[in-house]
């Protein structure tokens, strides 16, 4: 289904205007982006599912492609980024949903399912893993020496990652995406590197399979709209994100749920998944897709379906 097909709504929850695709009749599911991303990442699930029996709800969340974009880092806390999701819910007449979760948006995503028990019914979770790891230190450039680390990158001198990446929007999608996939070139050493992008290798010439010239385009339209500091702020608020959600500590993830991973995502050298099932009453699966990187719903699209529809069949 083409762009000017898909049907766009604006919701207000929470206090802030997130434009969705909403498509389908029957229970809700609500699938949840990360950085650098918007409703795209999922375009290859909306229709699957609509046709198993859903109803699709795919925001552009908070800072987003055409949702509200405010500009203070604390318009990003976690507590708020859970409320948008819950209120879409409310907002579309549905008392409970399911969760489809991916890089903060798995972050967030699992947070929703703690705080919100009574209205989750199930949880998808893809390429970061449930954890109450995060050390307010990691964030300062400080902590890692002469060694680049991204997310005191974004934290340190704020402005300094927008400055870089909204220079040619295009090329730091292209590099961004491409780095943290199965067709990433060779890794480059973080020693001294000051910005991301010289940190990352060079995409190749040629798009992957997985994304078009069109697709790209897509991205840079959006994020030209955007800018980068709303997605860049979910990373400022790392510092305050286990003080904000201290009522959770020893709390279990209670829904059924699921994980995937690439074989080869970033993400799993930082966060192995294996470590998370303690956290969880009713882990069914993890997955690992072979010779696949972060963006599983778009490189492994099929197989990444297939894992999802038959583990919702008994929730439709």
């Amino acid at each position: 289904m083409s762009l000017k097909e898909r049907n766009f709504e604006t919701i207000k929850t929470n206090g802030v205007n997130l434009r969705c695709v909403v498509e389908g009749n029957g229970p809700l599911i609500i699938l949840m982006h990360g950085w650098p991303q918007c409703w795209y990442l999922w375009r290859h699930q909306i229709d699957p599912l609509v046709a198993q029996g859903w109803t699709v709800c795919v925001p552009d969340q908070r800072g987003y492609g055409m949702s509200d974009c405010p500009a203070a880092v604390s318009d990003y806390k976690i507590l708020d980024l859970c409320a948008d999701i819950d209120g879409l819910a409310s907002a579309l007449g549905h008392e409970t949903y399911v969760l489809g979760i991916h890089d903060w948006g798995a972050i967030v995503g699992w947070n929703v399912a703690q705080l919100y028990p009574e209205r989750v019914r199930a949880v998808i979770g893809m390429s970061v893993p449930y954890t109450r790891g995060f050390d307010p230190a990691w964030c300062t450039q400080a902590f890692w020496g002469d060694t680049f680390f991204y997310w005191a990158y974004f934290c340190d001198e704020i402005g300094a990652a927008e400055t870089e990446f909204e220079h040619d929007i295009r090329n730091s999608l292209l590099t961004i995406h491409m780095s943290a996939s199965g067709n990433s070139g060779e890794s480059v050493n973080p020693i001294g590197k000051k910005r991301m992008l010289d940190a990352l290798p060079a995409p190749a010439k040629e798009l992957p399979s997985w994304m078009t010239e069109e697709d790209l385009e897509y991205y840079v339209e959006l994020y030209s709209r955007s800018g980068f500091r709303g997605g860049l702020n979910w990373y400022r608020n790392i510092p305050t994100l286990m003080a904000d959600t201290k009522n959770l500590e020893g709390m279990s993830i209670k829904q059924p749920s699921i994980f995937l991973t690439g074989e080869v995502d970033p993400v799993r050298m930082m966060a192995p998944h294996e470590a998370q099932a303690k956290h969880f009453d009713d882990l069914r699966e993890q997955h690992v897709i072979k010779n696949v990187g972060h963006w599983l719903q778009l490189e492994a699209k099929d197989e990444v379906n297939e894992i999802i529809l038959d583990f919702l069949a008994e929730f439709v």
